[in-house]
C-alpha cells in the first residue's frame, strides 16, 4: 500500500506597501504573513511560513476562504494618502 501526497490549494493575497515591498498573506491560517522585494521572493517566503503554520496547527485549523470583493469607498475627508 502506498501513501499519496495530497496538496492544498490556498489563497494568497498580495499587496505592495509604500516602499515597494510585497506583502503576502494566507487568510486560511491566522497570522500567516510574509514579504519580499519581489512577488517571487514573497511567494517563496510565504511557503516557509505556511509550513510552520501547518506544522503548528494542522489542516483542522484552516479557515474557510469565502472570496474576495472590492468596494468603492469615498473617505469623508475626500483625501486619499494624505494628499
Amino acid at each position: 500500500m502506498t501513501i499519496q501526497a495530497q496538496s492544498l490549494h490556498l489563497p494568497i493575497l498580495i499587496e505592495q506597501d509604500e516602499d515597494g515591498v510585497f506583502i503576502v498573506s494566507c487568510p486560511a491560517f491566522k497570522a500567516c504573513h510574509s514579504y519580499g522585494k519581489t512577488v517571487e521572493e514573497a511567494m517563496i517566503n510565504i511557503r516557509e511560513v505556511l509550513e510552520m503554520c501547518f506544522e503548528e496547527e494542522g489542516h483542522t485549523a484552516l479557515n474557510r476562504f469565502v472570496g474576495f470583493r472590492e468596494m468603492e469607498f469615498f473617505p469623508k475627508s475626500g483625501l486619499i494618502g494624505g494628499q
